[in-house]
């Protein structure tokens, strides 16, 4: 009886200690040598920053990167045509409207936001671009904002809802008429 009294009061003071968020100290280390602390057991490990040989972004670049961002936070959006706010956007709507939160003016439709900002290369492609393409008519007929060199997030009307797709499928590939950039 004496030794399941021991064992419950050892079991309930173990159990007392790990609710207070003690921290143990560390081993003792050998002499002559200072002891190495150990972090909180809340703390994150310490990363250090990998080092890149790559060139801080340029602020335009940063722009573009924060359009391409605000054009993901639309996923799952229905699609309205000549919808051009949250309640349902139409492919140009959704790029001018996710524009302007960023304090840019781009045309509405379409074939004239095709002839805003400068012309880009497929190859040259960066968050934020305007990619365009040849869907219901010769000439560019359909937008969407690049998120890189091969993803772009669009208001197509075919599944009804902003979604993230591929350049490199052969649908868009086939129809990709040409890219701006005009942040």
């Amino acid at each position: 009886m004496l030794r399941l009294g021991f064992l419950i009061a050892i079991c309930a003071l173990s159990v007392a200690c790990a609710s207070t968020g003690a921290v143990p100290q560390p081993f003792p280390s050998p002499r002559g040598s200072a002891p190495t602390a150990r972090p909180p057991a809340s703390a994150p490990p310490a990363v250090s920053e990998p080092e890149t040989s790559a060139p801080p972004l340029t602020p335009e670049q940063r722009l573009g990167q924060r359009i391409a961002s605000a054009a993901l936070e639309f996923r799952g959006v229905p699609y309205r045509n000549g919808g051009a706010d949250p309640a349902g956007f139409d492919c140009s709507g959704l790029v001018a409207y996710v524009f302007s939160q960023y304090g840019r003016v781009v045309p509405r439709q379409t074939n004239a936001q095709f002839t805003a900002g400068a012309p880009v290369s497929p190859g040259s492609l960066r968050a934020g671009d305007l990619v365009f393409f040849s869907t219901v008519a010769p000439g560019a007929s359909h937008v969407g904002i690049a998120l890189d060199d091969d993803e772009f997030v669009h208001a197509p009307s075919s599944k009804g809802v902003v979604r993230v797709e591929r350049l490199t499928t052969e649908y868009w590939r086939t129809r990709f008429v040409g890219a701006r950039r005009v942040n």
